[in-house]
């Protein structure tokens, strides 16, 4: 999927498979994208302020430079992705977040990994 600079503002985009979708520069303040699938995608410079990404998969997502400012990361995997130049992220976000190996900058640091997933009963 290959949507630059798309504007979803407000957009409820619960638990939608967006792996590899190429999102840079795009508007998703104030979006939810509680337990989306964004693995692999390009958010590059895109604007996540006040966005709910609680429990969303962003494992090897590109967040260069992205717009973090108040967006809920709790549950949040963010292993192996790309936060360098991320910009309004704190450390108290971070601290609700987990993953492993994610790109930040100092100080900032990713302090727990993800719990395994569920398995499903049989």
């Amino acid at each position: 999927m290959h949507i630059p600079k798309a504007n979803l503002v407000l957009a409820t985009l619960n638990e939608i498979s967006l792996e590899g979708a190429y999102l840079s520069g795009a508007n998703l303040s104030s979006a939810t994208l509680s337990g989306a699938h964004l693995a692999f995608a390009d958010l590059r410079g895109a604007n996540l302020s006040s966005a709910n990404l609680i429990g969303a998969h962003l494992a090897l997502a590109q967040l260069y430079g992205a717009n973090l400012s108040f967006a809920s990361l709790s549950g949040a995997d963010l292993s192996h992705a790309d936060l360098t130049a991320a910009r309004n992220l704190s450390q108290e976000q971070l601290d609700e977040a987990c993953g492993t190996s994610a790109t930040l900058d100092p100080p900032l640091t990713l302090k727990k990994p993800c719990p395994p997933p569920a398995q499903a009963e049989k």
